[in-house]
């Protein structure tokens, strides 16, 4: 019993990881997966029946899990902000961040892998409770960094649109088709603006729409550039133009910023990391001498 323990503890830990990773995949992994059901494998049913019965597993302890109403707010932003648009989301989110902490505090609480230790499973507990959040928010900010590098192509394209003579929302619509292939989470988020605008929202709200999903000050800025330029009837094209060249102009300054920062940021590698071992080089063979030279005669005397 004492030597299963261990493989039951290590299996339980591969299925939690396995529903996390299910449950927050991208969407590549769904088309992977419809590609090889349909070549004819049966082991992708297979493996879609073991996803389905996870994902439903940590929608029921999701569904149980204490939760803050002044955090849903925000989480629900995060999620969003991380392209997790499904009103599931959220209580998959709560289903793994709990079965996570579980799973650390019964690992450190019993002789599995060390010794237990209320203390050590209470901290392990908080940690797990902490993680899923932690690695939502780093996707949400990545994914809104490559939104933001996105942003001058598509002001590019943009403005060529408009210029052949295509309307702001046809424009919009057809860059977002334009850039599904190399920056596919803001033709994502331009395409739902269209979905928007068929639904029958008005522009200015499915506009305002995109700068609160995204969150990106860069994507808000040019909301409210189009939004007014609507509103006040300017050209589009000419507001496009120089709103993309002030773009560039800030894209310029933030790597600029970015390169002043790296003389402060190796301070810290230098000197706990690389100073270490060119004294330990440079003084070392010298420090050994001393010690053979001057010990012999401390001894003597």
């Amino acid at each position: 019993m004492v030597v299963l323990l261990p493989l039951l503890g290590f299996l339980f830990i591969t299925l939690l990881v396995t529903a996390g990773a299910m449950a927050f995949g991208g969407a590549g992994t769904g088309q992977i997966e419809q590609r090889l059901a349909e070549i004819g494998g049966t082991e992708t049913v297979q493996d879609s029946r073991y996803e389905k019965m996870l994902i439903d597993s940590l929608k029921r302890i999701g569904k149980v899990a204490p939760r803050s109403p002044s955090e849903m707010g925000k989480l629900q932003q995060r999620l969003v902000s991380a392209g997790y648009r499904s009103n599931e989301a959220i209580v998959i989110f709560f289903g793994i961040r709990v079965a996570l902490a579980l799973t650390l505090f019964v690992v450190l609480a019993l002789p599995i892998i060390v010794r237990p230790n209320l203390a050590l499973a209470l901290g392990g507990s908080a940690l797990g409770y902490m993680m899923p959040a932690i690695a939502l928010a780093r996707r949400a900010k990545a994914r809104q960094h490559r939104i933001r590098l996105s942003m001058p192509d598509a002001l590019d394209l943009m403005v060529v649109s408009v210029e052949a003579g295509l309307g702001l929302d046809q424009a919009i619509q057809r860059v977002g088709v334009e850039l599904a292939s190399a920056h596919q989470e803001l033709s994502d988020e331009l395409r739902l603006i269209g979905l928007e605008l068929r639904a029958g929202k008005a522009r200015s709200e499915a506009l305002h729409n995109l700068g609160a999903r995204t969150g990106v000050d860069d994507v808000v800025s040019l909301v409210a550039m189009l939004v007014q330029t609507d509103k006040f009837g300017t050209s589009v094209a000419q507001s496009l133009r120089v709103h993309s060249q002030s773009l560039r102009t800030k894209r310029r300054q933030r790597a600029e910023e970015a390169a002043a920062k790296t003389g402060v940021k190796m301070v810290f590698p230098l000197v706990f990391c690389i100073f270490p071992a060119l004294w330990v080089v440079t003084l070392g063979p010298a420090v050994i001498k001393f010690i053979e030279v001057l010990l012999p005669m401390g001894q003597q005397q």
